[in-house]
């Protein structure tokens, strides 16, 4: 069965189960501060499974694209990806375990047909925060899963939370048995000896976590998901998901292209490219910092493999061509934006072909260093500052010091670059941690505040003004917009001042249930227009905003204080960003 079969399936499942298909939302957060990519299909769902009300109803299911940036540096294995398509159904306050595990099941068995005996469970085993889920055992024995295939965890396993704070609670896995025998007479779904392969996972989200502890919500939900290229995968008999449909067509041309055969460089290749042209399709573009350092260090990490396995470089757009055709089922926006993502990927490469370059020159000076201080060995911290500064690969710092009879500190550096990815984890950590659902008083003052600033933007700079992103958090907002050119200081005082007026009016914020293409027609503005369903929700402010927006926003405008632009720059070509607070 395709990747894309399992997924119409899918869609078509729920939607016969009473649940509303919405569009999945873009890889790039819309008013998200907490992470850099979409990673999860409740992330852009949290202001409704807090309570808020979803203008297409309480059952939704949709698919939505992810990227995970934690195991970057495993991608190449056997199993790990950076992007990939959660499939999720949602109940907001409407069903919960009875019903979520007996559709669960159904699909499983009925639509995909895989066998009972197939299928093993785990239910959380309860705490001193949440008993034991015996609902959910008795929910799967009535399904006909028996107690032997049926297994009780506690936290570790089977509860999830984004981050440290947010909504949460405990779940219950669904692991499809490969046939592989058991390492152990213990061997369990808790096991990675790859007998058992996790391919569904519903949240019973009944708890709201903070600093203080756990709280029940207003409403218990019910949150899904299921790994569509690991389900491709599995219902194909495959090994690896780099052998399924999305990725064969790819890693066929690479191997024939090839003059040095590796087949984990053909899997970072692969990988990182399908990635990459999700991301820019998207509107990512390479950079050094949060996403566009992401997206850049994915297309020098595959320039890099590229190189090792002696591809010519100049046929790059020819490997993006045949990524996309298969794709482009799953992914038609890839086709239609081909051009733009292949400049955007080949220009980055050729950047990073000077700066390999940069960095043969820079060995040359730590080998001369190395001979002229009477050393055989280039030391650890040499190597890991020409990959950490100048990209350049350890492996071709090995090579080149060989030529040069030279060794190099391998042991060590692997110490300083295990460091480096720990602070990386602890950073992407970092960035979760505000939770997908901060959205406090200060938060949500300055949500209000950023549409505010795009109208009066557009008042005195021109209405080619458009929202390109925004970022909030407790300190401060920041607003990128589409404008060719820097502000002068008396537009910014201009806009600050308009802004300041709009907050001294106290006028109402309306949110509204509307359909999209009424909306339209009204002159609302969207940034990600495709992520919206046919009912939607604007937020109207007087007569000076309309925007579509997921919330949350302050009643009026008069509890915003006073607006005050800190600072003005450039974002990227045509984008200009803002950074400001409210005092």
């Amino acid at each position: 069965m395709k990747a894309i079969e399992i997924r119409n399936k899918y869609l078509k499942f729920f939607e016969k189960n009473g649940h509303k298909i919405i569009p999945s939302a873009s890889l790039i957060p819309e008013n998200d501060p907490s992470v850099l990519f979409n990673t999860a299909g409740m992330q852009p769902l949290v202001p409704y499974l807090l309570g808020e009300k979803h203008p297409e109803g309480r059952r939704l299911t949709d698919y939505q694209k992810c990227v995970r940036t934690n195991d970057i540096d495993e991608v190449g294995d056997n199993r790990h990806l950076t992007y990939f398509e959660m499939l999720g159904n949602w109940s907001l306050g409407d069903y919960f375990k009875e019903e979520s595990i007996a559709m669960s099941y159904k699909f499983l068995t009925e639509e995909l047909g895989i066998p009972n005996e197939k299928i093993s469970v785990t239910c959380f085993a309860g705490d001193k925060d949440c008993p034991k889920d015996t609902v959910a055992y008795e929910c799967w024995k009535k399904a006909g899963i028996p107690d032997e295939r049926i297994y009780f965890f506690g936290k570790d396993d089977n509860w999830w939370i984004a981050g440290e704070e947010g909504p949460c609670g405990p779940d219950t896995e669904m692991f499809y048995d490969t046939g592989k025998p058991k390492c152990s007479p213990e061997c369990n779904p808790a096991c990675d000896c790859g007998k058992y392969v996790e391919i569904w996972n519903n949240v019973f989200m009944e708890f709201y976590k903070d600093k203080n502890g756990y709280t029940k919500l207003k409403q218990q939900n019910v949150d899904t998901g299921l790994g569509l290229e690991r389900m491709t995968m599995l219902l194909q008999g495959k090994e690896t998901p780099f052998e399924i449909e999305l990725f064969a067509p790819v890693m066929e041309k690479l191997e024939k292209l090839q003059k040095v055969d590796n087949i984990q460089s053909r899997r970072i290749i692969a990988e990182h490219l399908r990635s990459s042209m999700m991301i820019i399709n998207d509107g990512g573009r390479p950079s050094n910092v949060d996403r566009g350092y992401i997206l850049r260090r994915l297309l020098r990490r595959m320039t890099r493999h590229m190189n090792k396995l002696e591809i010519d470089l100049s046929i790059l757009g020819d490997i993006i061509d045949t990524s996309i055709e298969s794709l482009k089922e799953l992914y038609p926006e890839l086709e239609k934006n081909k051009e733009t993502i292949k400049q955007v990927i080949i220009t980055e490469k050729d950047k990073f072909i000077k700066t390999l370059k940069n960095g043969e020159k820079e060995f040359e000076k730590v080998a001369n260093k190395t001979k002229n201080n009477n050393q055989t060995i280039i030391d650890a911290e040499s190597v890991f500052n020409l990959y950490e500064t100048y990209g350049f690969p350890p492996e071709m710092t090995e090579e080149l010091a060989s030529e040069q009879g030279l060794t190099v500190d391998m042991k060590n550096y692997q110490k300083l670059f295990e460091e480096h990815q720990a602070k990386s984890r602890m950073g992407s950590d970092i960035k979760f941690k505000g939770g997908l659902a901060s959205t406090g008083e200060i938060e949500t003052k300055y949500h209000t505040a950023t549409h505010l600033l795009n109208a009066a933007l557009k008042v005195v700079l021109g209405n080619h003004v458009h929202q390109k992103g925004s970022n909030i958090t407790t300190e401060r907002l920041r607003f990128d917009f589409s404008h060719g050119a820097k502000m002068t200081d008396e537009e910014k005082q201009k806009v600050e001042d308009l802004v300041n007026e709009y907050i001294k009016q106290d006028i109402k914020v309306e949110r509204i249930e509307m359909k999209k293409e009424e909306a339209l027609k009204l002159g609302a503005e969207a940034m990600f227009l495709d992520k919206y369903g046919e009912d939607v929700i604007v937020y109207k402010i007087g007569d000076i905003s309309l925007e579509f927006c997921g919330g949350p926003h302050v009643e009026s405008t008069g509890c915003l204080g006073t607006f005050k632009i800190k600072k003005e720059e450039a974002s990227s070509a045509g984008v200009r960003r803002i950074k400001a607070i409210l005092l």
